[in-house]
């Protein structure tokens, strides 16, 4: 069985890292666990609508909520395939053992990964973005109006002319 990744039927993610959020990494916060059901709703709808190929930027927090909702997506549609698109092969450097154990669970159970690039360097979060982005139609983004990495995203989507769903955490 072939897997489709053409842009018209991806769509890619954005939003706050775990210190961003309201909870602060606690992921049984209500607030949270209302989240990540949102973000499977989500994911369900799109995939009703066609979307069958999800791309992730594997950062801690919202990422890893929508990688949960994929997966768990993916586990009613198996034609559902999941991209992990990484900014640099040392992304989890300075994370704690608990996001990269998280993280490597994650990992091993894309379809595909992309590296964007070797090491780390200024810019690499932000052409990871980019990445995502141009190849997809919609983009979903956990987004609380604040200045950053989300909101880069979410303006480069528009001038690509993205659909876009955003979430409030």
């Amino acid at each position: 069985m072939g897997f489709d990744r053409s842009k018209e039927n991806s769509c890619c993610f954005t939003g706050h890292r775990s210190s961003k959020l309201p909870w602060k990494g606690n992921d049984g916060d209500i607030r949270c666990v209302a989240l990540k059901n949102r973000l499977y709703d989500i994911a369900e709808a799109l995939y009703r609508a066609g979307i069958t190929h999800y791309i992730c930027g594997m950062a801690t927090g919202c990422d890893m909520y929508f990688c949960e909702a994929v997966l768990k997506l993916r586990s009613e549609h198996p034609e559902i395939t999941l991209e992990a698109a990484i900014p640099c092969e040392d992304q989890t450097k300075l994370w704690d053992l608990r996001q990269r154990k998280l993280y490597n669970h994650y990992l091993h159970q894309c379809d595909f990964q992309t590296v964007i690039q070797r090491e780390y360097t200024d810019g690499c979060m932000q052409k990871r973005n980019f990445y995502m982005v141009d190849n997809s139609s919609v983009l979903v983004a956990v987004f609380d109006g604040t200045y950053g990495g989300t909101m880069q995203t979410i303006a480069y989507a528009v001038k690509k002319g993205l659909e876009i769903i955003e979430i409030r955490p």
